[in-house]
């Protein structure tokens, strides 16, 4: 293993930190869950500066990275939602917008060119407030302090649903641009 490795392991054990997770979340274990949330996001980090800072990139770190992120927030969408923490119409809209975009991704792929997954800044702000809003849910449900106002999360989810619609939005009318463009120079299929 090389140096130039590390990204993608951390990226992998991010994946396999979604088990342990969703385990606790089942199990109301929320103390560790939110432990356990906190050190994969800290890994997302960590592994996002050392492909940036040393130059460390890779095209299966491009695809691990993010998968690795859907991965974990989907499932705790999913199991927070089950519970009755999160609304369902979100949890939904939050997994069609992504859907929307993988769907958009191998269409342009397979009709226009090879895809290069740009993040917008309103999916990176959406990303931001989706793991903000699964952070005050789950130190809510540890009790480790005192309890944030109902009022927070209730702000966190609407600004979740506005930024998710925002940046599907986004990415469907700038990959359906670029495919015009392709179109127009006679680039596509």
């Amino acid at each position: 293993m090389k140096a130039s490795d590390l990204p993608n392991l951390i990226s992998l054990l991010r994946i396999a930190f979604v088990v342990p997770v969703i385990f606790c979340l089942l199990e109301d274990l929320y103390g560790w869950a939110l432990s356990l949330f906190l050190v994969a996001g800290a890994s997302d980090g960590l592994d996002g500066c050392l492909a940036r800072c040393f130059g460390w990139t890779s095209r299966l770190g491009a695809i691990l990275d993010p998968l690795g992120d859907k991965l974990l927030m989907v499932a705790v969408f999913l199991v927070l939602s089950s519970k009755g923490f999160l609304p369902w119409w979100l949890v939904s809209l939050v997994i069609l917008r992504d859907v929307i975009i993988v769907i958009g991704a191998i269409s342009y792929q397979t009709l226009v060119a090879k895809v290069e997954m740009q993040p917008l800044r309103v999916s990176k702000l959406n990303t931001g407030l989706q793991i903000l809003l699964v952070l005050v849910v789950l130190y809510n449900l540890a009790a480790v302090g005192p309890v944030l106002p109902g009022m927070v999360s209730q702000i966190l989810i609407y600004a979740v649903l506005i930024t998710t619609v925002a940046s599907g939005v986004a990415y469907v009318v700038g990959w359906g641009r670029r495919a015009q463009k392709a179109v127009n120079r006679g680039e596509s299929i």
